[in-house]
């Protein structure tokens, strides 16, 4: 396995993932109940934007180098602002290069009260995980395959929170295998919230696994994503999507104001675009 998200970090995908994910956690904080996120692919926890890979790429420059560079309308930096205040907190901490993954999101929006588990299968970046995390109790880490853990630890014993599952898509049966540890934690427990992650490049493949999640019986899947630069042979990653299992109530109003945006600020070329619907749930009414 040789993806490392050191590459990547910052990039506009990261973006569009972490201000939702970070938008979901605000939502499960409205109650005071306690709750739980997991995070079955966690990657090192912190980037190091100066660092030698992010330099390689650059593509932090086009993702959150262009939000932090930008006039935000006051509508769209109050749907920002949790995401935001974890980068500059983390700034504030670790110095102005640096840029949070989803468990350092996770851990400076959670409360005292709340727990994390952090899955890494990698055994040097589990170890890099664990030094970031070492001050902090609340968090687990664990060296131990993503979709194995996804059915493992849950449902949590509070009851309350959220699964992201974030894999790489480097193995040829990534959507399959996904799939079915979704639909295996989902059986176990159907009440929690799930994030999943996939990247917009194949559309032959991402087509059978929303006709996989909308034929599965699950109440409620709300789909986002947001597409960059029209998608090629040669494009690349020319987008993001994420599946959203029992959304937050008004989450998919709020993605309807902060995504124009983020594709106005984010767009590449004139093959941009993006789209919020329902998969199961709320009146469907998306194409698959």
């Amino acid at each position: 396995m040789n993806y490392r998200h050191a590459y990547h970090a910052g990039n506009f995908a990261d973006v569009f993932k972490h201000s939702i994910l970070a938008l979901c956690i605000e939502h499960l904080k409205s109650k005071p109940a306690p709750f739980r996120v997991i995070d079955t692919h966690a990657g090192i926890g912190v980037y190091d934007l100066s660092g030698e890979a992010a330099q390689k790429t650059g593509e932090w420059k086009d993702g959150i180098g262009r939000v932090l560079g930008a006039q935000i309308p006051p509508d769209i930096k109050a749907l920002l602002t949790p995401y935001l205040s974890s980068i500059e907190a983390l700034k504030a901490f670790k110095g102005r290069d640096v840029y949070p993954g989803s468990p350092e999101i996770a851990r400076h929006l959670t409360r005292g009260e709340d727990r994390m588990i952090f899955v890494e299968k990698h055994p040097q970046d589990a170890k890099k995980l664990a030094d970031v995390f070492s001050f902090d109790g609340r968090a687990k880490i664990l060296e131990l395959d993503g979709y194995v853990a996804a059915k493992a630890y849950v449902p949590p014993k509070e009851r309350r929170g959220l699964v992201i599952i974030d894999p790489p898509y480097e193995e040829r049966d990534e959507y399959p295998t996904m799939f079915t540890a979704f639909v295996d934690a989902y059986r176990k427990w159907p009440t929690g919230m799930y994030l999943l992650w996939y990247p917009v490049k194949n559309r032959e493949e991402t087509k059978r696994f929303m006709v996989g999640l909308a034929e599965a019986g699950i109440p409620k899947i709300l789909r986002a994503e947001l597409r960059v630069k029209r998608l090629t042979e040669q494009a690349g990653l020319a987008g993001s999507g994420l599946i959203i299992v029992n959304p937050p109530w008004k989450l998919a109003d709020e993605l309807r104001v902060l995504l124009p945006w983020l594709d106005g600020l984010l767009q590449q070329d004139d093959g941009h675009g993006w789209n919020v619907d329902w998969l199961a749930g709320e009146g469907v009414s998306s194409p698959l």
